[in-house]
């Protein structure tokens, strides 16, 4: 089995969240049967089961807070549109969690300590819903809006209720309402004035202990995400004074004494603490890379998933110990992260650099990230890996969008988008082929969702820059994808776009891939889940049904399943079929480095 495969067949384990009445009780995901599903794990005992068992996985679950039952979100085949269920922790069979609640897209969810439950639902219909259900009472819905909200968080107390919205329209920076459980206002905090400000607020949590009203509260007032607690009973807000640079998110310590807080800056995140009563920041020491989460534990300690580029990833403590050790082998390591840093027309661009052995140049993988709103980061990834054992150069580009670089550069994406990203490539591009790293006429444009939409985007808008397209899930005609999306995406849209396709038709057009699809010159690869919710099937079909008119060669790939697959084996797959598709129409490719051919 070459490395490669290795790196994707391993087990991991995600970071154990844990019941906050129970602290042994814990719940992670975890690859270990080869499809990620939810797994129980009492610590007291060292035992561990498996509570999901799905065709096509299970990742989104919850711990009641006296840690007696494993909530899970059950959708059809990765089309995120169902119920909550649940099951006991020590096992039993599921049962629905909440009666009397249609299937919905899911909009948060919080869990009393008294059995309460609030679940946010969102439907075409009815747009956002919040219930609340009282122990052995029904449904009552306590919130309803047209535009996208969602569940923050519950008080310690239960009596008061945190809300995310975007009542002003713009989906990309939300207020926080807190209310009563019966929805009667308490205080709202909007640093969007409105909607006429950029400005977005989130909600970390209210302060875990009795008596506490206290909300930790994410804000953007100083051009980045930092942490200020919050009372809306008072009013009172107190910012925490905080030289780092990047992006900085909290979250409270069991005993409200301080914040466990995650800085990610310039695609690498370190943990420091944060003493409420000194005014304190001190930095817990943890290796250089990336934290994919954290969790302050009870006996002051924290855990968190760390990887670098390089290395896979772990489950630590702060107190020196391996948390949680998959079993089986291990994942083999990969060749570090070197920076790029090249000026572009909306300002410094930086990229993520990986070369194989060998002198350049290189067929060079420019892999872009999804979302917009994310960021590539020295971390652990198998598929640059994979790339990389076949003798490629792999390129991430942090474009205008990504976070981690401040809210300027993530706000930049505005009206042009996707037009706006290709910039920042393009300038990555030159860079990549001005240094000898890349070869001109050996360059693959890739990437998944976010970043299949800028590779069709990318193949038709710079139909000369690229030999080979492989797009995952992409957005292909960006008008009948709003038509088919899920509601809390066309708000986001909306946003992006600056209106409706009827409202602002021309950026519509500008922005959609298939305006440009008579322009593709480079073979086309298309993989895309035919349940998905996010860049659904029809609006692929359009753009392949363009190319199939003209001839255009390419390929598509169609699977059961969202918006990407959570099974190992058909993720190998389609990695196979991507690499083997660049190898057989790049010109003049060298030889596979992988060890053996990649349909193996």
């Amino acid at each position: 089995m070459p490395d490669w495969e290795k790196r994707f067949r391993a087990p991991r384990v995600g970071l154990p969240q844990w019941a906050r009445e129970a602290p042994d009780r814990s719940l992670f995901v975890s690859n270990a049967t080869g499809t990620f599903e939810l797994y129980a794990w009492d610590r007291a005992t060292g035992k561990q089961r498996q509570a999901t068992d799905r065709p096509n996985g299970t990742v989104d679950g919850t711990l009641t807070p006296d840690g007696e039952w494993v909530w899970w979100f059950a959708d059809t085949d990765g089309d995120e549109f169902g119920v909550w269920m649940r099951q006991p922790f020590h096992g039993g069979p599921d049962e629905p969690a909440v009666a009397g609640l249609a299937p919905s897209f899911p909009a948060g969810l919080a869990l009393g300590r008294d059995g309460t439950v609030v679940v946010g639902r969102m439907t075409e219909e009815d747009g956002t819903t919040v219930h609340v259900v009282r122990p052995g009472g029904e449904p009552v819905e306590v919130y309803r809006h047209r535009q996208s909200a969602g569940v923050g968080d519950l008080s310690h107390d239960g009596t008061l209720l945190a809300i995310e919205h975007t009542e002003h329209g713009d989906a990309m920076h939300s207020a926080v309402r807190v209310t009563r459980l019966d929805g009667t206002p308490v205080a709202e905090l909007d640093d969007t004035q409105g909607g006429t400000v950029e400005l977005g607020l989130s909600v970390l949590g209210f302060a875990p202990v009795a008596g506490d009203a206290r909300l930790l509260i994410g804000h953007q007032r100083r051009g980045r995400w930092e942490p200020m607690i919050w009372d809306p009973l008072t009013g009172e807000e107190t910012e925490l004074p905080s030289e780092l640079p990047g992006d900085v998110h909290a979250e409270w310590f069991p005993d409200a004494s301080g914040l466990l807080v995650e800085h990610s800056h310039q695609a690498r995140s370190e943990l420091w603490r944060y003493d409420l009563s000194r005014g304190r920041l001190t930095r817990v020491d943890t290796p250089a890379g990336t934290i994919s989460g954290a969790t302050a534990r009870p006996d002051g300690s924290a855990e968190y998933l760390w990887s670098s580029a390089a290395e896979p990833p772990q489950i630590r403590s702060t107190t020196g110990k391996v948390v949680l050790d998959p079993p089986g082998m291990r994942a083999p390591g990969s060749v570090p992260v070197t920076d790029a840093w090249v000026e572009g027309p909306g300002g410094t661009v930086h990229a993520l650099v990986q070369k194989p052995a060998g002198e350049g140049p290189f067929p060079t993988v420019f892999d872009i990230h999804g979302g917009p709103t994310a960021h590539d980061s020295d971390g652990f990834a198998a598929g640059p890996a994979a790339w990389l054992d076949h003798g490629f150069a792999v390129v991430r580009v942090n474009y205008r969008g990504s976070t981690g670089y401040g809210r300027a550069w993530t706000d930049a994406l505005k009206h042009r988008i996707g037009l706006i990203e290709l910039e920042d490539i393009a300038a990555v591009r030159e860079w990549a082929v001005s240094s000898g790293l890349a070869d001109p006429e050996r360059l693959v444009l890739t990437g998944g969702s976010w970043g299949g939409y800028l590779t069709l985007l990318g193949l038709g808008v710079q139909p000369e820059a690229w030999a080979v397209g492989v797009a995952a899930v992409p957005v292909a005609d960006y008008v009948a994808a709003y038509e088919d999306e899920m509601e809390a995406l066309k708000a986001m849209d909306r946003t992006l776009l600056g209106g409706t396709p009827e409202e602002v038709p021309e950026r519509w057009a500008a922005s959609s891939p298939v305006s440009y699809v008579d322009r593709v010159r480079a073979p086309v690869y298309i993989s895309a889940g035919v349940n998905d919710p996010r860049c659904p099937i029809r609006q692929i079909e359009n753009y392949v049904e363009r190319l199939a008119e003209r001839g255009a060669t390419h390929e598509v790939y169609r699977y059961d399943a969202g918006h990407g697959s959570l099974v190992v084996e058909e993720r190998i797959k389609q990695v196979a079929q991507e690499i083997r598709f660049a190898q057989r129409h790049l010109p003049g490719r060298g030889p596979d480095r992988s060890g053996q051919p990649a349909s193996e």
